[in-house]
């Protein structure tokens, strides 16, 4: 099994203008590239320049704060992409609350026809979360960071976001006792496991399968997404 100190950790965020990856679009892309003990080795920050953005303030400015003069000075949106891709090739993909970061990048990859490269992801989000089954405590980032000592001047700006988000996770893969590739996998929600034809678990060992699926045929992630069998496939190998 990989062990923890050989793993390189891409953590991602980003600033949006709103919620829906179907109408809303990425504004600003901050990255930083970990080790599992919060060691900084890169750190990329960029605004996503695109051809029109309207009258007015762009999406939720009174969160993010970013203005049209900010994002003229940024990245065309397939060069972000492109040094996206190039950043967390050989890393764990990792963001608070990752569905909605990896959401609105690869709704990008889809318009733009850039290809995402990503393995995991890892979501401190749920991390977060599986430490307090209850739900007695809030888990948004800033608090988390609160429990861990942690703090930023400059909340919802990506990069610092990002390098918040890196500085707790040596805490959150400490908490969960995570010291391989396997524990980032099981704590990432993949697993492999045997289960006989009535539903029984028969362990896990050889000859094992990973088991995606849904409701119906039409829900199934790996006939929805094809991509994400790809991600799967790159992560475990």
């Amino acid at each position: 099994m990989t062990a923890l100190s050989d793993t390189r950790f891409a953590v991602v965020d980003t600033e949006t203008t709103g919620l829906s990856t179907d109408d809303d679009v990425v504004l600003q892309l901050g990255v930083v590239v970990v080790r599992h003990d919060g060691k900084v080795e890169h750190e990329f920050v960029t605004y996503l320049r695109r051809r029109t953005w309207g009258f007015g303030h762009v999406g939720a400015f009174h969160v993010h704060g970013i203005t049209r003069r900010q994002l003229r000075r940024g990245m065309k949106p397939t060069e972000a992409l492109e040094m996206l891709n190039v950043m967390i090739g050989d890393c764990i993909f990792v963001a608070h609350n990752a569905k909605f970061d990896l959401g609105f990048l690869r709704a990008d990859s889809a318009r733009l026809g850039v290809p995402l490269k990503v393995n995991g992801p890892l979501c401190t989000l749920l991390l977060s979360r599986k430490l307090d089954p209850q739900r007695t405590m809030s888990h948004k980032l800033r608090d988390v960071a609160a429990r861990y000592g942690k703090s930023t001047d400059r909340p919802h700006d990506a990069l610092a976001d990002a390098q918040l988000t890196a500085a707790v996770l040596p805490n959150l893969l400490a908490a969960h006792n995570i010291t391989t590739l396997y524990d980032e996998a099981h704590h990432s929600r993949l697993c492999a496991e045997k289960f006989m034809m009535d539903g029984r678990h028969s362990g896990t060992g050889g000859g094992n399968h990973m088991i995606l699926g849904g409701s119906t045929p039409s829900d199934s992630p790996i006939l929805r997404r094809p991509d994400l069998l790809r991600s799967l496939i790159a992560y475990w190998h």
